[in-house]
C-alpha cells in the first residue's frame, strides 16, 4: 500500500476503476453498481471512509460475488441497505433491500463487538468483486461465479487480478478466511495457480446457514468467532 493512501482511499479508487469487460456465457450478466446507480459511489466512499481510514493491515474474508441486493446495491460486501442505515449509519434514498447473507454477517459483526471493531481488523471482498445474474425462466435471479463451468474459465483471469489487487490493498496472506465450501474449492484452484495466500480457512456461508440451517443460527456465529479469533502467525 501507497504511504500517502489510506486503506479506504485504497478501496474507494478499486471500486471507481471496477470493471468487466470479458466474455460471459448466454443467459448471464454482469452489474455493476457503481455504473447503475449514481448514489452508490457517494455511499460506498462514506461507508471506508468512516471505518478503513487509516494504513493498518487487515485479514481477508473472502465472498463468491455480491448479490444484486447486498453489494450490488450498496458497492459493500455483505451489506444491504438495511444493515447501511441501521448498524453503520449510512442512509440510501434510491433504493431499499433485504439480503439474507447481509443479516447473518451482521449478527456475526455483532458478537465480535460492532461494526467499528470487526472492519478494524477484517476486510470482506469477493474474486469476482461484481454482482453476476442469470436469466431463468423469462427472471434475472443471482448467479455465483462457478455456477456455470464456462463462466468460470471466462472469469478466471479476472478474478485472479482482482484478488491480487485486494491483497495490494494491504492484507494478511497467511491466512484468509473464505464463506462457501463449494467457494473454497474454486479459491483452492486459483490460489494453485496464483500463489496468493498460505492458508484458507473455510466456514459455511451466510446464505446457506440462513436458508437451512437457521434453528442453528448461533453455533455458526460461534464457529465464525472462533475462526476470526484464532489467527496463526506465520
Amino acid at each position: 500500500m501507497s504511504k500517502a493512501q489510506t486503506f479506504a482511499e485504497e478501496v474507494i479508487d478499486f471500486n471507481q476503476k471496477l470493471r468487466y469487460d470479458g466474455l460471459l456465457p448466454d443467459g448471464f450478466r454482469v452489474i455493476n453498481p457503481y455504473m447503475d446507480n449514481p448514489e452508490t459511489m457517494p455511499v460506498m466512499r462514506q461507508f471506508y471512509e468512516k471505518y478503513y481510514n487509516d494504513t493498518e493491515q487487515r485479514r481477508f474474508i473472502i465472498g463468491i460475488n455480491p448479490s444484486r441486493h447486498g453489494a450490488g446495491v450498496t458497492g459493500v460486501p455483505f451489506t444491504d441497505t438495511k444493515r447501511l442505515e441501521s448498524v453503520c449509519g449510512i442512509p440510501m434514498q434510491s433504493a431499499h433491500t433485504h439480503e439474507i447473507s447481509s443479516v447473518f454477517i451482521y449478527d456475526v459483526i455483532a458478537a465480535y463487538g460492532g461494526a467499528k471493531a470487526f472492519y478494524q481488523n477484517f476486510y470482506i471482498n469477493s474474486p469476482f468483486p461484481l454482482a453476476l445474474t442469470r436469466l431463468q425462466n423469462g427472471k434475472w435471479i443471482n448467479a455465483n461465479y462457478y455456477d456455470d463451468k464456462r463462466l468460470f474459465e471466462m472469469v478466471k483471469d479476472f478474478m485472479i487480478a482482482s484478488l491480487r489487487k485486494h491483497i495490494s490493498l494491504g492484507l494478511d496472506t497467511s491466512e484468509v478466511i473464505v464463506l462457501g465450501k463449494k467457494n473454497t474449492q474454486f479459491i483452492q484452484k486459483l490460489n494453485k495457480e496464483a500463489m496468493l495466500f498460505d492458508r484458507l480457512i473455510t466456514v459455511d456461508h451466510p446464505r446457506y446457514i440462513q436458508q437451512y440451517k437457521s434453528r442453528e443460527k448461533q453455533l455458526y456465529i460461534d464457529q465464525y468467532l472462533i475462526a476470526l479469533n484464532n489467527h496463526t502467525d506465520y
